[in-house]
């Protein structure tokens, strides 16, 4: 079951993040990733206006998006997003059945 990273983000200092933009794509590639947004634009719809950068990652399941995140290289990439901004990285799996009510509320 494929599994997606969400990673939002405040960016204080961009040029030290575009060197973490650099490195990451081939290492998402090894993984089996694959970018389903990048930054691009967010609309709020309902609650507070969200105003952070947000990036969507799609992996075939929850091990190959742990293994790229635990990487070395990853781990040594991350350092000048560390650097670079505060967020937030979650993982959660999709799920075959999303019609259903969920029962898990």
């Amino acid at each position: 079951m494929a599994a997606y990273f969400v990673c939002t983000m405040r960016i204080h200092d961009p040029e030290t993040y575009l060197k973490y933009t650099a490195l990451t794509p081939p290492i998402v590639a090894r993984h089996g990733g694959k970018f389903l947004t990048r930054g691009d634009v967010v609309t709020t719809h309902e609650g507070e206006t969200f105003t952070e950068r947000m990036v969507l990652i799609e992996f075939p399941d929850r091990a190959a998006a742990e293994a790229w995140y635990n990487d070395p290289d990853y781990q040594s990439a991350s350092q000048f997003r560390r650097a670079a901004s505060t967020g937030r990285m979650i993982l959660q799996e999709g799920r075959a059945e999303t019609g259903a009510p969920d029962p898990r509320i």
